[in-house]
């Protein structure tokens, strides 16, 4: 059975959690350092960037998951874990791990009372081509991938909002609350045949 790794700092680890325990997966909170050994996978919730930047480095957890990433552990990034993956925010200076060649855009979309539903398409997601509900809430953009970056999703005018890079997934809205375990299959199944760290160009690098 595998374990994946929740980061429980702040945000929405519990709903997380929830869909993961459903899918028949082993789950372990991780707030320190010791708590990320021998993950087959890493989550990133959303909830408030800079909170959790800052309490991830306050916990000495950002160089960890670098490595983490340096070695092909999946990683996936949801609304504000997108923008702690990113190697660049636009306009906001905060903590990152950094390891993913991505632009992000912070609260691309206005307050959270202007949060909304999209439904995506999903070419990944193969066969299974029903449109994806994708939750806005106070969410994020990606402004910009670098060429080893593959888009998995776009808003219906263009904007960029879930990306993979090798190992590192990232979203900028909110799977978990959705009802909907696709986007959870599929990170599940990135571990499956794991790369090493030269499938994820760049990582590490700010």
């Amino acid at each position: 059975m595998k374990t994946i790794g929740v980061l429980a700092l702040q945000g929405a680890f519990v709903e997380h959690e929830q869909v993961l325990r459903q899918l028949g997966v082993q789950v372990r909170e991780v707030r320190l350092p010791h708590q990320l050994q021998d993950l087959d996978g890493l989550i990133i919730p959303g909830g408030e960037s800079t909170t959790i930047g800052k309490l991830a480095t306050e916990y000495g957890l950002i160089e960890p998951i670098r490595d983490m990433a340096r070695r092909g552990v999946p990683i996936w990034g949801t609304c504000a874990g997108m923008i702690i993956l990113a190697k660049e925010v636009t306009g906001h200076e905060q903590p990152l791990v950094g390891v993913m060649d991505i632009v992000v855009r912070r609260n691309a979309f206005g307050r959270q009372v202007d949060s909304f539903v999209e439904d995506l398409q999903v070419p990944a997601f193969g066969e299974d081509a029903r449109p994806f509900p994708g939750v806005f809430i106070r969410a994020p953009l990606i402004e910009s991938v670098g060429p080893a970056v593959e888009v998995l999703a776009r808003l219906p005018e263009g904007g960029i909002v879930a990306a993979r890079q090798a190992n590192l997934l990232a979203t900028a809205f909110h799977p978990e609350l959705t009802g909907d375990p696709r986007f959870h299959r599929y990170f599940l199944a990135m571990g499956d045949g794991r790369e090493g760290a030269e499938s994820a160009p760049g990582a590490g690098e700010r």
